[in-house]
């Protein structure tokens, strides 16, 4: 595959919604990757997505408009840990390989710069996702701890959960 030549991230709208909606849906109900309940409705997933601020959404998008992906960023802790923030990607399997999450990551990493926050973690990286778990340790995320049997995989039985981890 080769790397999208115009990719565009800005913040989502509501009228961005039924684009993401159409590939996330699929992304939740394969319960491969990603740690919402397979029976996510529509409503709760949107709910998710779209955190209250600081919470930011954002797609990328190519240059006729059309939605690659997406990612959130959420303050991860309150208090005393409120500087550290928290991020979830999404990318269209149609545009898998094509530099969208690797777009993503880095606006997000900058964001959170940007917004004041001193680290971001991940809370639960699956670790049989490998070409996500790569693309985290590329952009400086290490694996911090791995929940042993903290996932369980449709296919592959109970897998590790990865907490990653990079300063900003």
């Amino acid at each position: 595959m080769t790397m999208l030549a115009v990719m565009l991230v800005r913040a989502a709208t509501a009228d961005d919604w039924p684009a993401m909606w159409s590939f996330m849906e699929g992304i939740v109900r394969a319960g491969e990757t990603f740690s919402w309940d397979r029976d996510t409705t529509e409503s709760q997933a949107r709910q998710m997505w779209f955190p209250d601020p600081p919470g930011r959404t954002f797609v990328a998008v190519d240059a006729d408009g059309t939605v690659l992906g997406t990612a959130n960023s959420v303050r991860n802790h309150r208090g005393g840990a409120s500087h550290i923030s928290s991020a979830s990607f999404m990318v269209d399997p149609v545009y898998s390989g094509r530099g969208v999450g690797r777009r993503l990551g880095e606006h997000v990493l900058e964001q959170a710069r940007r917004d004041g926050f001193r680290a971001m973690q991940f809370n639960a990286v699956v670790e049989t996702n490998t070409r996500a778990v790569s693309l985290w340790r590329s952009l400086g995320f290490e694996v911090l701890a791995t929940i042993p049997e903290g996932f369980h995989h449709p296919v592959h039985g109970h897998v590790g959960l990865h907490i990653m981890y990079r300063r900003l």
